[in-house]
């Protein structure tokens, strides 16, 4: 287990070349992948989204391709199209940028909302439907999306089916003064991604990812999941509550929070540190809410709080 601890550290040691005090962001990202889910970054522009997928993409030695979201990018160009071809006869499957282990998705919330539903399947199921037949994406397969919050001139935002496709959403915010003198350092003796190595290979993401799964969830610790996310649907300020969906991201980024901290089971601390991730972009608070200057996180702290200790079968108890 400590060799595939490694792998994964030396990993996110690549990946901090170029993305420079956003440690807990890393682990995170590295979290999600591990869990098979998808990431969406919301911040401001310059701060590092896309050289964050960048630097993971190469990392991991996957294949990435960036599509930046504009309102003409049809359908067809996330998803591919069939094109006839004259000498056999016959209509040729011709791939779409989806078609690879991490599509990053720039400015997602630039385009049309026919163009965001594109992504529904493939994000999902991981396959893509052309014409009626069915493709298999590579695997892994990570979307990575980024949408500023500043300025909503001209974005569509993205439906709550799409939102809740989504593990993860993270907001990287600006580096300290320390960190970003650290980064003009840096910057001048080499570009960031330029001297990342890759260290794990498409086959032994997979593993890690098979690995994860095998992780060890206490009944209790699956009670505690389910009571965090019930008490998400009572809550008087909230008018959608996390879904059956997010439960099981809940449970899925939490085998990967124990993994990468070098255990096979999972304990309270684990969910808390990936609870507020998972529910940010899902929560949608009552009108009621803004009123009384409440915001999702005071929520989520709220009902962390609410929850309690657990007592683990092994007659443990983990307090918060």
């Amino acid at each position: 287990m400590m060799k595939n601890i490694n792998l994964l550290k030396d990993a996110i040691n690549e990946v901090k070349k170029a993305i420079i005090g956003k440690d807990d962001i890393i682990e995170l990202v590295m979290m999600a992948i591990l869990a098979e889910g998808h990431i969406l970054i919301e911040d401001v522009p310059g701060v590092g989204k896309t050289t964050l997928a960048l630097a993971f993409s190469k990392a991991m030695s996957l294949e990435g391709k960036r599509m930046q979201f504009t309102p003409d990018v049809m359908p067809a160009d996330v998803t591919g199209f069939s094109v006839y071809n004259k000498k056999s006869g016959k209509f040729e499957y011709k791939p779409g940028v989806a078609m690879c282990n991490v599509f990053l998705a720039d400015e997602i919330n630039r385009t049309s909302p026919k163009t965001q539903a594109a992504l529904l399947e493939v994000m999902e199921e991981r396959k893509i439907t052309v014409d009626g037949v069915i493709h298999e994406v590579p695997k892994p397969f990570i979307v990575m999306a980024t949408q500023n919050p500043i300025g909503s001139a001209g974005t569509q935002p993205l439906p709550e089916s799409q939102i809740d496709r989504f593990m993860i959403r993270l907001t990287m915010g600006y580096p300290d003064i320390k960190d970003e003198v650290n980064m003009l350092q840096k910057r001048r003796e080499s570009n960031g991604i330029s001297i990342i190595k890759s260290v794990i290979d498409q086959q032994m993401l997979i593993k890690l990812q098979t690995v994860t799964k095998e992780v060890f969830l206490d009944k209790k610790i699956m009670e505690y999941i389910v009571k965090l996310v019930n008490l998400t649907r009572k809550h008087s300020m909230v008018r959608l509550g996390l879904s059956p969906r997010a439960t099981l991201s809940l449970a899925n980024i939490s085998r990967a929070c124990a993994f990468l901290k070098g255990r096979d089971f999972v304990i309270p601390e684990d969910v808390q540190f990936v609870f507020s991730p998972v529910s940010n972009h899902r929560l949608i608070l009552e009108p009621r809410a803004k009123i009384n200057e409440t915001n999702v996180s005071d929520i989520l702290k709220e009902i962390l709080n609410e929850a309690g200790p657990v007592q683990l079968t092994n007659r443990r108890v983990v307090n918060k």
